[in-house]
């Protein structure tokens, strides 16, 4: 694969990007990808190792040396269709997946690894520009009706393959725009929203009807969720969706965020992390809200160190935040991993993100014990820094705060993102369908089918929050399963 010597001849290049005091002026996308040249020749450091462990490290199980070789010897067109093989949404993955195969790349163990996120990105940016992307209409019509709940990674991934494979597909969404946590979750800045837009064309080109503005559900809490939006909304009843459709696959996402009730937790200026950024995509898309949550002149702190975190920090800093400052409740992990402990699996280190490099405070090992402030208005938190060891009767890790560590930290807003517990409930609950202890619908992975018969679900719905490479992954598979159940067999690809 790629040039034989490559690997010894070439270093890794990495993607360009604008420089920081530049790209927080602006909401758009600021790395570019590599040029063909450059994309060429990290397809030629792609090794001839045996076995290919990045592809067993993808979720979606790319066929990643493949397309590094063909991109090599500059064959483009045939990189985009293996690329397309696997995965439906490369320009998704390509840009926000944070890449576990690039982890389990055998250069990885003592060189830095080929850079495969950049060479997908560079082949399907390619492909965009020159119109290799087109509809793929089924070449028959089974007559089957099929019902998608959700029109996240997972919702989408799985309405295309339905589609091509002659059934016709409706894909529900609550929110006003199609995407669910890639329109209002992901940043404009690492997702230009054109991206979905466009994969949204190809789809209805292919025979997918989009509704959106329409909660799936008990019409109560329909009701009372529609009391919330500034736009109509449209209430299904699984019933009705029931009645209507042969099968209904649900792909909602996880939605319930993990909160954080201690005192002071009433006071204002304290959010969950994605009302916060839910709110700046909207205003992105050209909307009008009244009392936005802004980070404007305000001492920002997030609690919660993974990427909604850095998204935060992100656009805090592109708010104008007078200072921004990330706490994460475990400790630091280490600069680098141990890689011969570790590889070929995905490594405990330290990540440092484009939006941390935009400006933030970092910190470890601490646990906000209180929020406190004046008129009503959150104004600093009580924190309490803490230590980490193995309990010695369970073999767990457990936490303890260190004696006298009590410190105070500045705060006009706190965001958390500490991630989440669980899909929302009341559309598990209105379909009947059992959960399991984590409070997901309750299918595995061999058929996706839950307790009730025809429904379906697959997504955050089924494994709770995950990747959007997960999500792609799990959408596929659950349309070949809805394909054979329809049908009695499935052609499509697992």
């Amino acid at each position: 694969m790629g040039k034989i010597t490559g690997f010894l001849e070439y270093e890794r290049l990495s993607e360009a990007a604008e420089a920081p005091a530049k790209r927080l002026k602006h909401w758009r996308e600021f790395v570019v990808r590599l040029d063909n040249d450059a994309a060429a020749i990290q397809g030629a450091r792609c090794m001839d190792c045996g076995v290919p462990f990045c592809n067993s490290a993808c979720p979606v199980n790319n066929i990643i040396p493949d397309w590094n070789d063909l991109v090599y010897r500059s064959q483009w067109r045939e990189a985009l269709d293996v690329l397309h093989s696997t995965n439906n949404f490369p320009e998704f993955t390509g840009r926000i997946c944070p890449a576990p195969c690039e982890a389990a790349c055998t250069l990885n163990i003592n060189a830095a690894p080929v850079g495969i996120k950049s060479i997908e990105h560079a082949i399907i940016d390619r492909g965009w520009e020159e119109g290799w992307v087109g509809a793929q209409r089924a070449t028959h019509k089974t007559g089957k009706k099929v019902a998608v709940v959700g029109s996240g990674p997972a919702g989408l991934a799985a309405a295309q393959q339905l589609a091509r494979a002659g059934h016709a597909v409706t894909v529900f969404e609550k929110n006003d725009r199609v995407g669910g946590l890639l329109r209002y979750g992901i940043p404009d800045f690492k997702l230009d929203k054109h991206q979905i837009d466009r994969r949204v064309a190809q789809m209805q080109d292919e025979g997918v009807d989009f509704q959106t503005s329409t909660y799936i559900g008990d019409a109560a809490e329909g009701e009372a969720y529609a009391a919330t939006l500034n736009h109509g909304l449209t209430i299904l009843t699984p019933a009705e969706l029931e009645a209507g459709f042969d099968a209904v696959l649900l792909t909602g996402g996880a939605e319930a965020p993990r909160d954080l009730p201690i005192p002071g937790r009433e006071l204002q200026g304290v959010h969950f992390a994605m009302d916060f950024l839910r709110q700046q995509n909207k205003v992105v898309a050209g909307d009008r809200l009244k009392d936005q949550i802004l980070a404007t002149g305000k001492h920002v702190v997030v609690i919660g160190g993974g990427d909604t975190g850095s998204d935060c920090v992100g656009t805090s800093n592109r708010h104008g935040a007078k200072s921004v400052t990330q706490i994460e409740l475990m400790p630091q992990p280490p600069e680098e991993e141990d890689k011969p402990l570790v590889w070929p699996y995905w490594p405990l280190k330290l990540r440092t993100s484009s939006s941390h490099e935009e400006g933030v405070q970092r910190d470890w090992a601490i646990t906000t014990k209180a929020f406190e402030g004046r008129g009503g208005k959150v104004g600093k938190l009580l924190c309490v820094r803490v230590e980490w060891a193995k309990d010695e009767a369970t073999g767990q890790m457990r936490m303890r705060e260190v004696e006298g560590s009590e410190f105070e930290l500045k705060a006009d807003l706190v965001l958390f993102a500490m991630g989440f517990v669980s899909p929302e409930s009341k559309v598990l609950e209105a379909f009947g369908v059992e959960r399991d202890p984590r409070g997901n619908a309750r299918a595995n992975t061999d058929d996706y089918r839950t307790n009730r018969d025809k429904i379906f679900a697959a997504g955050d719905m089924r494994r709770g929050q995950s990747l959007v490479v997960w999500a792609i992954r799990e959408g596929r598979q659950a349309a070949r399963s809805v394909d054979a159940y329809l049908m009695g067999e499935s052609r499509l690809p697992r």
